[in-house]
């Protein structure tokens, strides 16, 4: 690498080790922890033992990252548009890390260990790790209070679902979001957890060599009910539904997960109290 350069004071989360410390090395090992991105930068070849270190990326819900064939060697203007993070190599390409909106989501950590990073220490399982089995899933249920689509969105009870895949996979598992998650039977467990396997693995599947500029536009297409408000469900035919709550929304089919019954909106239940 030749160099690396945050651009948005709210984008780097650590100050030790210093970016210029990973001028030299060579990116080893990519990763992943859930919705965190692992880089693991090691010494090159001949150089000086030298412990790895991890540039981990959290894109968040508007962060791109933005691979360049050109980079120029001088670092970038801080402040300057949607540019948050920018790591060059020594043969000019590299990648920039932007963000559009006001939220500034996007998070930059270099450490020494993944586990430094507060979002990755505290994740639960992935769902795609053969530990995940349907008494796993079982156990994270039991006794919890709380809507299934709250539960599969939690990144520390299990990792990496987030808001458009919980909404597939309950459409896929025919359950309604609002179902509490200690309610469910232990057949309905089993095809939760075949749901969230079989949709992750379809996703990740339809996206493997993709470009990453190609990465958004392929997710929203394989999407069923997720951002699809208005249109027809593609299994019953009936119209995706959305319930909206104060930065978000959730989308569902009627026929196919609430016995035809539409979900209370509860923001438009406030308007017109």
């Amino acid at each position: 690498m030749d160099r690396a350069d945050s651009a948005a004071i709210s984008v780097l989360k650590t100050y030790r080790p210093d970016l210029s410390e990973l001028h030299g090395r060579v990116i080893r090992e990519v990763t992943r922890h859930g919705k965190f991105l692992d880089l693991t930068a090691a010494v090159a070849d001949g150089a000086a033992a030298a412990d790895p270190l991890h540039l981990v990326i959290h894109l968040a819900r508007a962060g791109w990252l933005r691979w360049r064939q050109d980079l120029p060697a001088q670092p970038p203007r801080p402040g300057k548009g949607p540019l948050g993070f920018r790591l060059r190599f020594t043969d000019g390409t590299g990648f920039d890390l932007t963000e559009a909106g006001t939220k500034k989501r996007l998070a930059v950590y270099l450490v020494t260990d993944p586990a430094e990073v507060p979002g990755v220490a505290a994740l639960g399982p992935d769902p795609l790790a053969d530990s995940f089995t349907v008494a796993a899933l079982a156990k994270m249920l039991a006794g919890r209070r709380t809507q299934i689509k709250g539960v599969l969105r939690d990144q520390k009870i299990i990792a990496g679902i987030g808001n458009a895949y919980s909404d597939e996979v309950l459409h896929a598992a025919r359950m309604s979001p609002f179902r509490l998650a200690a309610s469910l039977t232990d057949d309905e467990v089993a095809g939760l957890h075949a749901a969230i396997v079989s949709t992750l693995r379809e996703a990740v599947d339809r996206s493997a060599g993709l470009a990453a500029g190609d990465l958004k536009a392929e997710k929203k297409s394989g999407l069923r009910v997720h951002g699809r408000t208005g249109q027809p469900c593609p299994v019953c035919g009936d119209t995706v539904r959305e319930v909206s709550f104060a930065d978000s929304a959730l989308q569902y089919c009627a026929t196919c997960q609430t016995g035809g019954k539409p979900l209370a909106d509860r923001r438009m239940s406030r308007l017109l109290r």
